[in-house]
């Protein structure tokens, strides 16, 4: 609730920091995760089991930071969760990892621009998403290139850690699209009305 999305001290094998996985908690039992995961069980027909089902739905194609990579190849099963291209940022070239699933990281040094327009290709009529880190989505939301922001609201205090919005640009505004309400997270979704450059 204090604005964070992961505790101090995130890094590869800590991936979302100190006390991080608290605020992520209403997911790990989530049917439609849980078989993203390759894991069995899990609670299905509800609320957030829905939220997570429409995003994978959804998207054709993913675009995240290195640091969200490195922090999560660690840990991802083969298949990944993905199950569609990956466009990884960084400023290290190296070949694609193909993996299980469908999903391949592909990893783009020339910009998110770049990233964002291969990702579109990919993705064919389905949505891109910008999956994190925070760094990754503040610079998509200040070149003016998000379309619509989903933000899990969850009942915790963390206290310390990194923030979602720090160093977005306050001329950015928002109109609330729709909210749905679980016992153990709020999911909002706004849409961005200003797509223009706002860092201009």
């Amino acid at each position: 609730m204090d604005g964070f999305i992961a505790g101090p001290n995130a890094e590869p094998g800590n991936p979302l920091g100190d006390g991080g996985d608290r605020i992520h908690e209403w997911i790990f039992d989530v049917e439609a995760w849980r078989e993203r995961q390759s894991m069995k069980g899990g609670r299905g027909g509800n609320p957030d089991d829905g939220v997570v089902r429409e995003l994978f739905s959804r998207a054709g194609a993913y675009v995240m930071g290195r640091r969200m990579f490195a922090e999560g190849e660690l840990g991802w099963a083969d298949p990944p969760p993905f199950r569609a291209p990956v466009f990884v940022l960084t400023h290290t070239p190296r070949e694609p990892w193909v993996r299980q699933g469908g999903t391949t990281f592909t990893f783009v040094t020339d910009g998110p621009e770049a990233a964002l327009a291969r990702a579109r290709e990919a993705a064919g009529d389905k949505d891109v998403q910008i999956s994190g880190g925070a760094d990754t989505v503040r610079q998509y939301l200040n070149a003016g290139l998000v379309d619509e922001l989903r933000v899990h609201l969850a009942p915790v205090l963390l206290g310390a850690g990194t923030r979602l919005f720090d160093g977005v640009s306050p001329e950015l505004t928002f109109e609330r699209e729709g909210v749905i309400d679980s016992p153990a997270v709020t999911h909002l979704t706004y849409r961005v009305l200003r797509t223009r450059r706002v860092a201009e």
